[in-house]
């Protein structure tokens, strides 16, 4: 194994690790606001939150130096690019946690406005995007992350079947239209990590294949194939 490769191996080691606490951020918010255990909000983000940032920080720095220095070319300066786009995608995840965290602390004491069925299926639903676009980034494996490309649309259903649910108690209980647009919020933030997840996906293919994932249009070497 040559420097390079060892220092590439080394970054998605690191990459690795932040996905891991990201994934249990996002776990950890949502038993809390399941469970509404505020003491679990809040280590995710005074606890959780400062770690991912702080290796957000140092994969990203860690990259440019490795690109600086080796100054490398095709797969292994595609790998590197991939990996910093990852890495702000993990840190984002991380922040759409902590909004769900804040929600849960808010709702913790406060009398629910309906049992919690749909948000915990989008949360295994987002979870496993996550999981599975950073396996086929791992193990270059472009049909698994186009897979995952075509989940996001359950997970945006899922979300628009949450708020028009959540609009019927606001419209026959105003009382509830706090919590209710909180439980909102926290659908909003699961679909944006599923996003996210996508676009890791997206990343995934482009690392393995060269091939350019966005808009629904599939493009190689920055031409339409």
């Amino acid at each position: 194994m040559t420097i390079l490769e060892t220092k590439i191996a080394e970054l998605k080691e690191k990459l690795f690790r932040m996905a891991a606490l990201a994934e249990t951020m996002l776990t950890g918010s949502m038993e809390a606001l399941v469970r509404r255990d505020p003491a679990r909000a809040r280590q995710v983000i005074e606890v959780e939150e400062p770690k991912v940032n702080a290796l957000e920080m140092e994969v990203e720095n860690d990259a440019i130096g490795v690109m600086a220095l080796h100054q490398p070319e095709a797969t292994a300066l595609r790998t590197l690019v991939m990996i910093t786009r990852i890495n702000a995608n993990l840190e984002r995840i991380g922040d759409h946690a902590v909004n769900i965290a804040e929600a849960a602390c808010y709702l913790a004491d406060r009398p629910q406005v309906k049992p919690l069925i749909d948000l915990p299926r989008m949360s295994e639903l987002t979870v496993a995007m996550l999981a599975d676009a950073l396996d086929a980034f791992a193990r270059g494996d472009a049909e698994l992350a186009r897979d995952v490309c075509g989940r996001d649309s359950t997970v945006d259903a899922l979300k628009d079947q949450v708020n028009r649910e959540l609009v019927t108690y606001m419209i026959s209980d105003p009382a509830t239209i706090d919590r209710a647009l909180k439980l909102m919020m926290v659908s909003l933030n699961l679909e944006r990590v599923a996003d996210l997840a996508t676009n890791i996906a997206e990343d995934a293919i482009y690392s393995a294949q060269g091939r350019v994932i966005k808009h629904g249009a599939e493009q190689e070497g920055g031409q339409a194939s």
